[in-house]
Parts: structure tokens; sequence; C-alpha cells
């Protein structure tokens, strides 16, 4: 599990293909690795890996052809910045949220402008996570944890101060941008929960539909 709190920025030292997935370093000379055992659980951009080997200034991880799938490590290549966070600790501060550095989704930078010394994004989401992102509620991106200002259909809007910019990714976003999602984890827990017994159901019928929502009462 994270928090959202990104630790130190890195890089993507060699990405080598290897019978279909993919073999990563990644290097950063800002975020202590002496705490860091094999096996252990790193979020890259919000994508949970695993530690294979340890080179001293980075790490090296598998990244299997569903990451790949669901996830921006596509795109990277050597020299690409990503987002780094140990996993959380017993008694770390939860400064952000629950994170679990499971990515469901893809969502593109729409649109950026300045908004006195913050930057005011507009992100679009998958339709299919837009159910999940909520006014006020909370998001990962990239691996960082970040209140949704605003909702409009599959767009969300995002306001980063100053200190974010300079500790993440973030500053490096434009239009056009790819980045992975992640939705709080309570609105999928929850959305399986009222599903009731049809989460049960084999085939992937049992959906949470408006139509379902009213026959079901909870739509009057």
């Amino acid at each position: 599990m994270f928090t959202g709190i990104i630790e130190a920025v890195g890089e993507i030292v060699s990405l080598e293909r290897r019978s279909g997935d993919v073999r990563l370093q990644v290097r950063s000379a800002g975020m202590s690795w002496d705490d860091v055992a094999l096996g252990d659980s790193i979020a890259t951009n919000g994508v949970c890996l695993t530690a294979v080997a340890l080179p001293g200034d980075g790490y090296v991880a598998d990244v299997s052809l569903e990451t790949l799938s669901l996830t921006c490590v596509g795109n990277w290549k050597p020299g690409t910045r990503v987002n780094l966070e140990k996993a959380l600790m017993p008694q770390s501060r939860l400064g952000g949220h629950i994170v679990s550095g499971h990515v469901d989704g893809m969502g593109e930078v729409i649109a950026r402008e300045a908004d006195a010394r913050s930057e005011h994004f507009v992100i679009r989401a998958p339709k299919e996570l837009a159910k999940y992102i909520a006014h006020k509620g909370s998001i990962t991106v990239d691996g960082t944890s970040l209140t949704v200002n605003r909702v409009n259909g599959c767009d969300f809007d995002l306001n980063i101060v100053p200190h974010s910019l300079q500790q993440t990714i973030i500053g490096d976003y434009q239009p056009g941008t790819k980045l992975n999602l992640e939705v709080d984890v309570i609105a999928r827990y929850l959305e399986r929960l009222l599903l009731g017994d049809k989460a049960a159901e084999s085939g992937g019928k049992a959906s949470m539909t408006e139509s379902f929502l009213a026959e079901n009462g909870y739509l009057k």
C-alpha cells in the first residue's frame, strides 16, 4: 500500500523486452535505497512494481503484459522521468489517501493553464472510470494523491500547487500527455457491495448502472 505522497523523482535507465513483457531499471539519486530489500514494492508513476535487483541507486523490476496493457509503462523510454514512492510502513503518516498501486486505466491531459501560482489541469479519464471520480474526492495520477476540483462527464479538473509541481513530474504535463489513473479504492469496493448477490454472476454481466440502481431502490 502507498499514500500517494511522492518521495522522489527518478528516471528510466533501460527497458528490455523479454518474451513479450518488459524488464526495466529505474534510477534516483534523490531517494535513499538503504531500507529497500529484494521483493519490496515501489510505486513508479503509480504502478506497484517489485524490486528484483538493487544496483544501489535504484531498482530493477519485471513488468507483466497485464500491467503493460493498463498503464503507460509501454510508452516509457530511457530518460523518462517518473514519480517514486516506497511502500507504506505501519508507523508512516497517511498524508494522502490509501493507494494500492494497481492502476485502473490511462488518462490524458486535455488542457493546462496558469491559475495564480498554481496550475490548472483538465484530465480526461476512460469512460469506464468516470463513475468512480467525484467532486472533492481523491484520485491518484501517476502515483500522486490529488483532490478532484470539478467533474464534467469523463473530464475532471485539478489545481496543482507549486510544491507539487516541483516535487513530482506533474510540471512536465502538457496537453496530450498520457498518465496512469487509480480511482479511490473505497469507490470500487462500494460498487461491489451494492451489487449484492449479482456480484457473484459470471460472464461480467453484473455492473452498476442507473437502471440497476433504480430497480433496487437506490434511485427514486
